[in-house]
């Protein structure tokens, strides 16, 4: 083993530990923003894979679609609900705990066993590079090019949304009347200020 494949093989070891360690704590943290953040952590450490794998257009398009839109558009989310409300205790969680954990010790069975009885062979061609780059595009704009414009398409109206969410102070205030508006409304916390915040908490003297 050469210096080149001893780099390798600790930098897996890393990318690894970090992606397994930041899964963990998406699935067991309570506090949903601190689970989004280590998910775009699991995220950028698959993108050091694939660098480690010669695939450097797919670790960009790793690092720019899903930590630098997917995961920001999850915090986006999150922190546009602006509710806080404390989950109550629910009777037989356990039993939902335990059945979750099964479950995914039987996935990790499961991969584990095809990682085992795989025969990965050991490719000796040269490493296409950036050539990957060339093809991907080739194919982008030959053989998938109807689906490349609508997932185009799909992304607009979802930034459109976005958008209408994020400014809904421009939406005029109807009060809703029957049932049918009333399931449509969007329930929301009211904000308030910083120094109405403080206010309230001294008592008058």
């Amino acid at each position: 083993m050469d210096l080149a494949h001893g780099v390798q093989l600790v930098s897996f070891g890393i990318l690894a530990a970090i992606a397994i360690v930041a899964a963990l704590g998406v699935v067991l943290l309570q506090n949903i923003v601190y689970s989004a953040f280590l998910l775009g952590g699991v995220f950028a450490s698959m993108a050091g894979m694939y660098l480690l794998l010669n695939g450097d257009f797919v670790a960009a398009a790793q690092l720019i679609i899903y930590v630098g839109a997917v995961n920001v558009l999850i915090l986006f989310g999150i922190m546009l609900v602006n509710k806080q409300q404390d989950f109550p205790a629910i009777k037989g969680m356990w039993i939902r705990k335990g059945a979750t954990a099964l479950v995914g010790a039987g996935l990790l069975v499961l991969l584990a066993g095809t990682i085992v009885t795989t025969p990965w062979a050991i490719s000796t061609a040269t490493p296409t590079g950036d050539g990957s780059t060339l093809k991907i595009g080739e194919h982008f704009f030959s053989d998938f090019l109807l689906p490349f414009e609508l997932a185009s398409v799909l992304l607009l109206i979802a930034m459109v949304g976005a958008i209408v969410l994020a400014r809904r102070e421009f939406v005029p205030e109807d009060t809703p009347t029957t049932e049918e508006e009333l399931a449509f409304k969007l329930p929301e916390r009211p904000r308030e200020t910083a120094a109405i915040a403080g206010g309230s908490q001294t008592s008058p003297e």
